[in-house]
């Protein structure tokens, strides 16, 4: 189960991996999730923060984040959209609530860190705004819906450019009743978060409860997902492993610690991004 945190200027989370009580999941290397209908949780954001050597991966469900960088760039997350932000060489950006009476005050997000190996991690940043109609949709027999963010998944192919650990991510909406199989790449890494209500994995049907989070490295390319006594809203995530050192210390991801120095010497002196 994830552990109850705060990041930011005081956000309310819960950091379902990242944390000391478990490993990083090569490429995977944090998964933060808000979730909250009091605006005291998260209304003070994400000010101006700087980050190196990774990728980080906004998906929201429901409410609004806008993102501001260094670079220039500027964009509203809205619900059902995502952004992958590739931060490479160094990126100073912040992400801030952004409320909307008309949407009321439910605000529902993941931030998920994928890693880049070490030729990239210099790379140039970038990033994907991704709105919710950019996003691949497939409707489910009874009335669930698949949206894939990156990769393909029962023949829908997500926006996502092409990246360097070939990630597969979806939500899954799925309403009692509703089953699905996913084939994934049989070398990935690949994890289920159950984000809310039940659902049932694999030939067995392993029940999982809310907030549970199953790690499927080595367990084949079928993955079945079924919602039989309750719906389920389920984050589905898949990466092939980068197999390098990793030393993640704050907002930067590198190979050693020599390099993580680096990032806070050029953040300090404003080169950074």
């Amino acid at each position: 189960m994830g552990q109850a945190s705060r990041d930011g200027a005081g956000v309310s989370l819960t950091r379902h991996f990242g944390q000391a009580r478990l490993a990083q999941l090569d490429p995977f290397v944090l998964l933060d999730e808000m979730h909250s209908s009091n605006p005291a949780d998260y209304v003070r954001g994400f000010p101006s923060h700087p980050h190196r050597g990774f990728e980080t991966v906004s998906v929201m469900l429901d409410g609004q984040m806008r993102h501001r960088d260094s670079r220039g760039n500027s964009g509203l997350i809205t619900g059902g959209g995502a952004q992958w932000m590739t931060a490479g060489s160094g990126i100073v950006h912040s992400e801030m609530p952004e409320p909307d009476p008309a949407l009321g005050t439910e605000l529902w997000g993941f931030q998920l860190w994928v890693n880049l190996p070490r030729a990239e991690k210099m790379r140039t940043p970038e990033y994907q705004d991704l709105g919710p109609d950019r996003l691949a949709e497939v409707e489910l027999d009874r009335g669930g819906r698949l949206r894939v963010i990156a990769g393909e998944m029962l023949g829908a192919r997500g926006p996502v450019a092409a990246r360097p650990t070939e990630p597969m991510l979806a939500t899954l909406s799925m309403n009692r009743g509703d089953d699905v199989e996913l084939r994934l790449p049989r070398d990935h890494t690949a994890l289920v978060l159950i984000a809310e209500g039940e659902a049932e994995l694999g030939p067995r049907r392993e029940r999982l409860g809310e907030g549970a989070l199953a790690i499927l490295e080595g367990r084949g390319e079928l993955l079945r997902i079924s919602a039989r006594e309750r719906s389920a809203h389920v984050l589905v995530m898949a990466g092939a492993p980068i197999r390098e050192p990793i030393v993640h210390v704050g907002p930067f991801v590198m190979n050693t610690q020599a390099e993580i120095d680096d990032a806070y010497a050029d953040y300090q002196a404003g080169t950074l991004g």
